[in-house]
């Protein structure tokens, strides 16, 4: 853009005292010409590496360019492996340089709320317009004094399993129960079709499939107080007893060393039956439909349905992986940030980035629950109401900083790992509350 120079503006607006009146900024609209301001805004932006890769590509090659003409301010837009977020995020800070927008997961963000901008007017806006934000939306992203993210969306986590292979072995419906499912799985490997589940250290898969399972027995790390730590009692050792014989009789024994992505791989490459996972395995299967087949050469899509982690004695739970996103404090971008975030999360423009995600990303406003999109494919129907339904790691307490910094630390994951591989279950649950008292500052 060429500069305008004082001698032509003073031309333009008919002399230096018209500058002040309305007429002067008529006559500068009718050059033709904008006037020459300080370099565009530019806000760094980081993120997971979808699982979706259209809605990454989606933000490249369109919403991006969008926000740019929309908002005068130029997003560049990194992503980087789930489980490399928190590290880059704790770095940033201790450094107090980084990027101005920053994803969390889950509970995460409630570990730096000290180091975030209060986004409180971005999320009652978004919330007032939209139905209002899920509980679990909120839970995760509200410190009890203000908003300290803003709420990006709901990954649901549903068992992905093939249908033909239950059916061979007269489960013609998904299993209700821990010990139907045990069952199942332990004809399905003998069959060399292992059920596939990551105990390791990874931010999604683990974690939501070991929280639900002790719940469902009936354990539970602190009591509703957020204070009293609970975990060593009867019900979590029975968990941990059942894990440990339901993972020997029936699972891929090397998911101890999964990430998030180890099982969308086996499943796909025809290895595992049944495994915890967003809708992504199915969206890959839809995406490349001639590259994934069944044993009969069937498109492997046509095999695939979903369905929610069975339920123990004390009820059915799950855990639906939560995405939102930070403005740092030490940002020099704050107000661009949060202008870009308000836009991003309109109807109109957050519809765009929805609907390719084909249900494996809802919103964390009611609003999405009825989108049509969830009309056009039954087998993703079991993901709509995710957001309704979920728990928020640390019940049956608040999912405070505490209970971030016991699932950042993997304490239940590990307690489930440390007996698969030969630690009794007493002893695994009582290495885990004393892990987890010194995170509640009840000692050990």
């Amino acid at each position: 853009m060429r500069r305008i120079t004082r001698r032509e503006l003073l031309q333009a607006t008919g002399g230096g005292a018209a500058v002040a009146k309305t007429g002067g900024l008529a006559a500068i609209l009718a050059t033709g010409r904008a006037p020459a301001y300080a370099q565009t805004t530019q806000i760094h932006w980081l993120k997971w590496n979808d699982f979706v890769p259209a809605g990454d590509q989606l933000l490249r090659r369109q919403l991006l360019g969008e926000a740019e003409k929309a908002l005068g301010i130029k997003i560049n837009l990194e992503t980087i492996g789930l489980n490399d977020l928190q590290a880059r995020v704790t770095a940033a800070i201790q450094s107090q340089s980084g990027a101005d927008i920053t994803m969390a997961f889950n509970n995460n963000a409630q570990l730096y709320a000290e180091s975030c901008v209060d986004v409180s007017d971005v999320c009652e806006e978004l919330a007032a317009s939209q139905g209002g934000f899920y509980d679990l939306a909120k839970a995760q992203s509200h410190d009890g004094r203000k908003w300290v993210a803003v709420p990006y969306c709901i990954i649901g986590a549903m068992v992905a399993y093939r249908k033909s292979w239950f059916d061979e072995i007269g489960v013609t419906t998904f299993p209700e129960t821990w010990e139907a499912y045990r069952e199942a799985g332990r004809k399905l490997k003998a069959r060399g079709r292992p059920i596939g589940q990551s105990l390791g250290h990874t931010v999604g898969d683990a974690p939501a499939f070991c929280y639900p399972l002790m719940w469902s027995f009936g354990g539970r790390e602190v009591e509703a107080d957020g204070k009293t730590v609970k975990l060593n009692s009867k019900e979590t050792i029975e968990s941990v007893k059942f894990m440990t014989a339901f993972w020997k009789e029936a699972h891929d024994e090397g998911g101890l060393a999964w990430d998030d992505s180890n099982n969308n791989r086996a499943f796909l490459s025809g290895t595992i039956s049944s495994t915890l996972n967003g809708a992504s395995i199915y969206i890959e299967a839809l995406r490349k439909p001639d590259q994934y087949k069944t044993d009969s050469g069937a498109q492997m899509r046509t095999d695939i349905l979903h369905a929610p982690l069975p339920r123990g004695a004390h009820g059915q739970f799950g855990v639906h992986p939560f995405q939102n996103h930070m403005v740092m404090g030490y940002s020099k971008n704050q107000k661009a940030a949060k202008e870009f975030l308000r836009w991003f999360h309109s109807p109109a423009v957050y519809e765009k980035w929805f609907v390719v995600q084909k249900g494996f990303a809802t919103g964390p406003t009611r609003s999405w629950e009825n989108h049509k999109v969830w009309d056009e494919d039954p087998v993703m129907a079991p993901y709509r109401v995710a957001g309704r339904l979920g728990l928020v790691y640390g019940h049956a307490g608040p999912a405070g900083q505490k209970a971030a910094e016991v699932l950042s630390k993997y304490i239940i994951v590990d307690m489930y790992a440390k007996a698969v591989q030969g630690m009794s279950a007493e002893d695994a649950v009582k290495w885990a509350e004393a892990e987890v008292k010194k995170v509640y500052g009840t000692g050990a």
